[in-house]
């Protein structure tokens, strides 16, 4: 899964870089610098994993990993610049949209004050208009095509549309067809994303806060949809990131966090973008594989080796609790606990699977 950061200059986002991989990167109050953006690859934070890996001691544990993308903060009505952030990010699996509700007279907003509400549609506002752009020079590229695509003009119409109402594309709904033809065109604001409010030290679980959140959700009718809204801290967090588990933990206890902004905001990307994690095991490895919802047994096994699937037999599978209560596949298999399943088997969250398939 690859995530990309992004937010309007001065919000906090390599602050919260920081805090989600533990890198140390310099923050600056300069965002129109020619920087190189920043990668960083974290693991999953998932305790399955880690019980699995004390009952077998394998050679390799391998958690399931997120990258994340930092780059430079968009700018109202600067195309240009904002064009370097979008080209970046074309191919990434969501947005972080980091807002700024925290104050800090030593950073100061790009606009007249710190308005989160604001700030949310003025970003919104740029992905809007750079699609918008790029479907107007692919229409007009079209008046020149002696054979142009009747289904992709008819595409392009109906996305201008919402575009034009200020309506970003993530709002509407594509047939079968659409999203296969929708998806080379690499639009950005199709792409799901997470709104990070990057609060003050001073408003962490207090009513502001949650004031904060219930405004914003007021203004984007979606009190319903806890998922697509994460607070923290950003500078708290980034502190944490360079603690030591022990000291995070009691950081993290005397500020009554109930977990780090890593494991968090993972579980709503994860929501956000339908995935889950089935397991394999064994002494090599004990290993974590991230699908998307909804596949099955055959299908996953893809996940491991082509030669899986297309060779695909059975799936001896068992949920990761059943597991735990048997302690052992043989105690697993008398109870009648490990089940063998067929290729059209759905898979769910924590299952352990060992494929068995012919080649």
């Amino acid at each position: 899964m690859k995530l990309a950061i992004i937010g309007l200059s001065n919000s906090g986002k390599t602050t919260i870089f920081n805090a989600l991989t533990g890198q140390r990167l310099e923050t600056t109050t300069y965002p129109t610098l020619p920087e190189k953006p920043n990668f960083g690859v974290v693991k999953v934070p998932d305790e399955r994993i880690d019980r699995l890996s004390e009952i077998y001691k394998p050679k390799k544990s391998t958690h399931a990993t997120v990258e994340y993308i930092d780059y430079l903060g968009l700018t109202k009505g600067d195309a240009d610049q904002n064009r370097k952030v979008f080209d970046l990010i074309k191919d990434v699996d969501a947005i972080v949209h980091v807002v700024r509700a925290f104050t800090d007279e030593s950073v100061p907003h790009p606009g007249i004050e710190v308005n989160p509400i604001a700030d949310i549609e003025t970003l919104e506002f740029e992905l809007i208009f750079e699609d918008l752009e790029f479907i107007e020079k692919r229409l007009e590229r079209m008046k020149k095509d002696r054979n142009p695509s009747e289904a992709e003009k008819k595409l392009l119409l109906k996305c201008k549309d919402s575009l034009t109402k200020e309506i970003p594309l993530s709002k509407l709904s594509f047939n079968e067809e659409e999203q296969k033809a929708i998806k080379p065109l690499q639009f950005i604001s199709i792409k799901p994303s997470v709104i990070l409010l990057n609060i003050g030290e001073e408003d962490l679980n207090q009513d502001r806060e949650q004031e904060l959140i219930e405004k914003i959700k007021e203004s984007r009718q979606a009190k319903d949809n806890d998922s697509l809204l994460v607070s923290l801290c950003g500078k708290i967090e980034m502190d944490i990131a360079q603690l030591n588990p022990d000291e995070a933990k009691a950081f993290l206890d005397d500020l009554k966090i109930r977990q780090p902004a890593l494991n968090r905001l993972i579980q709503v990307s994860y929501d956000l973008l339908g995935l889950i994690s089935f397991l394999t095991v064994g002494e090599d490895e004990v290993r974590a594989w991230t699908i998307t919802k909804g596949y099955n047994a055959q299908k996953a096994a893809g996940k491991i080796h082509s030669d899986i699937e297309r060779g695909f037999i059975r799936a001896e599978v068992i949920g990761f609790d059943d597991f735990i209560l048997a302690k052992t596949m043989a105690v697993a298999r008398d109870k009648g606990l490990l089940r063998l399943e067929g290729k059209t088997y759905q898979v769910q969250d924590g299952d352990i699977i060992n494929f068995r398939f012919n080649v």
